[in-house]
């Protein structure tokens, strides 16, 4: 399983009605076509940055002018390549702002970077074709 992290703008119930408009009667998770599997972690009740690498949290804090205490948690089965699917949640949640992260680099994306293609650290958002390349050529697989 893969995970993307999304932290919007706005309000919590904000992006909570824009989920259940988009994907209707489901919550705990949402689901999209069985595999994504979207939910809000928070901070204070959940596992949001419970495993996060601490300079990982203060660029993302950096990034988004706050410490955000609350994301929509996106994962994604590894049934799928779930690029198409991803996008397509990251432009609804983004669509007035924020950033989200994936497992492959810490740079928190911008809607525009990610929509665009843009290459940060020789990888594009939600690369882990690219992600698992750079680990062969540097031994680690």
């Amino acid at each position: 399983m893969r995970t993307v992290f999304v932290f919007p703008t706005g309000e919590r119930a904000e992006t909570v009605a824009s989920l259940d408009q988009h994907l209707p009667e489901q919550r705990n998770p949402w689901t999209l076509d069985g595999n994504l599997y979207i939910d809000i972690d928070d901070e204070r009740t959940g596992h949001l940055f419970s495993d996060w690498d601490p300079a990982d949290v203060a660029i993302l804090d950096a990034a988004i002018g706050h410490h955000p205490t609350w994301a929509v948690q996106i994962d994604i089965s590894g049934r799928i390549d779930g690029t198409a699917e991803v996008q397509q949640m990251i432009a609804l949640l983004l669509e007035h702002g924020g950033v989200a992260t994936d497992d492959y680099t810490p740079h928190p994306w911008a809607l525009p970077e990610i929509l665009s293609g843009a290459v940060i650290d020789g990888l594009r958002f939600f690369d882990f074709r690219g992600h698992h390349e750079l680990n062969r050529e540097r031994g680690r697989f």
